[in-house]
C-alpha cells in the first residue's frame, strides 16, 4: 500500500495537486461523475485512493455523487467531489441539504464557460455567485478560490479543516486553466502538515443530541453506527435532530448554522496583498486572473502609475471590510476576472461609491490579459484626474 502523501517535488497539474492534497488531508471517499474540466480529480483519486485503503464511486450522476459524498461524511470518512458546471447546478439542492444537516465534506468546482454545456474545455470563473446563492434559502458558505497547482494542494487541505473544524461543506472554486495548467508542486512531509478532523462527542450515547453546539458554535459529531442517537433531516429541527415546525426553531437553527461562519470571520478569511501600501489605484482579483494581474501591477509600476493587487483567496465570506478600509485612500479599482462582472459587484457594494469601480472581465474562454488591466487602470487616472 502506497503512503498517503506522495512527498517531494513533482511536476502536475492542479486537478492532479488537488487530489493529492485531498489524500494528504486525509479524505478516504470520492464520490464523483466525469464531467470536463475537472474528470482528471476523479481519475487521479480512482486510482490513488485504493492504494491508501480509501474508495471511490462513480456514481450515476451529480445529483448521486453529493449524495454518496454526504452520506460518507455521516459514515465518519473524510469526502469529496468535483464537478465543473452543468454538475455543479445539478448539486445546488444536496450543497443546502448539507449545509442544514452541518455535514463536512469539501466540493470542487473546475469552471469552464457557460451557461448550460458552454465551453466545457475552456475556462471561466462565472459561477462565483451561484457559489454564495445557487441552493435556495439563507446560508452562509466558505469558497476558496486557488491561483496554482501548488496553491490547490494547500487550499484543498485548508478545505478539509475548515470543513471539519466549522461542520459544513466548503467549495474549492478553481477554473479550467488552474486545473490543467502543470507545475512544478512541492509536497512536504506528513508530518509537516497540519491537518483537523471533526470532535467526536462525550458523555452517555443515550442522552446524545447531535446539533447541541460546543462553546465555540460547533456540535461534536459522531459517525452513524458508533452507537449514539442520531436523527439527520433537511427539514428545520431541534438540536435533537427532530422536525419541529416552528419560527422560533427556524430561528435557532439559522442562528446556528450562519453564526458558525460569521462568528469567526477571522479564522476563515484569507488574502494577499501585493504593493498596497501606497497604492492610489486597487485590482481586486483570484484565481488565474490574479496572476495576470501581478503582471499588470508591475507594468503599471514600472510606468509611475502607483497601483496594487488585493488578492481573494476565500471569496466567501467576502472580506468587504478590507475593501472599505481600501476605499478611504484609493483613488479607483478594478476587477479582474473571466465573468461578466460577478464579484466586481461586491466590490462596487463595499466601496459604496467612495471611488470608481471599473471591470476587466470578459465571457470565457481566455485568461484575462494584463494589457485589458492596464488599460483599465489607465482609462481610471484619466477620470480621476
Amino acid at each position: 500500500m502506497s503512503k498517503a502523501v506522495l512527498t517531494g517535488t513533482h511536476y502536475m497539474t492542479g486537478d492532479e495537486a488537488c487530489a493529492e492534497g485531498a489524500l494528504a488531508a486525509g479524505c478516504r471517499f470520492f464520490g464523483g461523475y466525469p464531467i470536463t474540466p475537472a474528470t482528471e480529480v476523479a481519475e487521479h483519486m480512482s486510482e490513488r485512493l485504493p492504494e491508501v485503503g480509501g474508495i471511490f464511486i462513480q456514481m450515476e450522476d451529480e445529483i448521486a455523487a453529493i449524495g454518496s459524498v454526504l452520506g460518507a461524511s455521516w459514515g465518519g470518512v473524510k469526502s469529496m467531489t468535483a464537478t465543473s458546471g452543468p454538475g455543479f447546478s445539478l448539486m445546488m439542492e444536496n450543497l443546502g441539504l448539507g449545509v442544514v444537516t452541518e455535514t463536512p465534506c469539501v466540493i470542487v468546482n473546475v469552471q469552464r464557460g457557460g451557461p448550460s454545456t458552454g465551453l466545457p474545455t475552456q475556462g471561466a470563473q462565472a459561477d462565483m455567485m451561484q457559489a454564495r446563492w445557487g441552493s435556495h434559502g439563507d446560508y452562509e458558505i466558505i469558497a476558496l478560490s486557488p491561483s496554482s497547482p501548488q496553491e490547490i494542494f494547500y487550499l484543498t487541505i485548508t478545505a478539509f479543516n475548515l470543513s471539519e473544524t466549522f461542520r459544513l461543506p466548503v467549495l474549492i472554486m478553481t477554473d479550467e486553466i488552474v486545473g490543467h495548467m502543470s507545475e512544478k508542486v512541492t509536497i512536504p512531509e506528513e508530518k509537516d502538515l497540519v491537518l483537523l478532523s471533526r470532535v467526536a462527542p462525550k458523555g452517555r450515547k443515550d442522552r446524545f443530541k447531535p446539533f447541541q453546539p460546543a462553546e465555540n458554535g460547533v456540535a461534536p459529531m459522531p459517525a452513524a453506527g458508533d452507537g449514539y442517537n442520531v436523527h439527520v433531516t433537511g427539514l428545520t429541527h431541534d438540536e435533537r435532530g427532530y422536525p419541529v415546525m416552528t419560527v422560533d426553531a427556524q430561528r435557532e437553527m439559522m442562528n446556528r448554522i450562519t453564526g458558525k461562519i460569521l462568528n469567526n470571520l477571522d479564522e476563515i478569511r484569507m488574502s494577499e496583498r501585493f504593493l498596497l501600501d501606497d497604492a492610489d489605484y486597487v485590482i481586486v482579483s483570484y484565481g488565474v486572473s490574479a496572476r495576470t494581474s501581478t503582471a499588470a501591477v508591475e507594468e503599471l509600476r514600472s510606468m509611475g502609475i502607483k497601483a496594487g493587487l488585493f488578492r481573494l483567496i476565500t471569496v466567501w465570506p467576502f472580506p468587504g471590510d478590507d475593501i472599505r478600509a481600501l476605499a478611504k485612500k484609493a483613488k479607483g479599482f478594478v476587477t479582474v476576472e473571466i465573468n461578466l462582472g460577478q464579484i466586481h459587484r461586491e466590490v462596487e457594494r463595499h466601496v459604496a461609491g467612495q471611488a470608481p469601480c471599473l471591470l476587466a472581465g470578459h465571457t470565457g474562454g481566455t485568461i484575462i490579459p494584463p494589457e485589458d488591466v492596464i488599460e483599465k487602470i489607465q482609462q481610471l487616472v484619466r477620470e480621476v484626474n
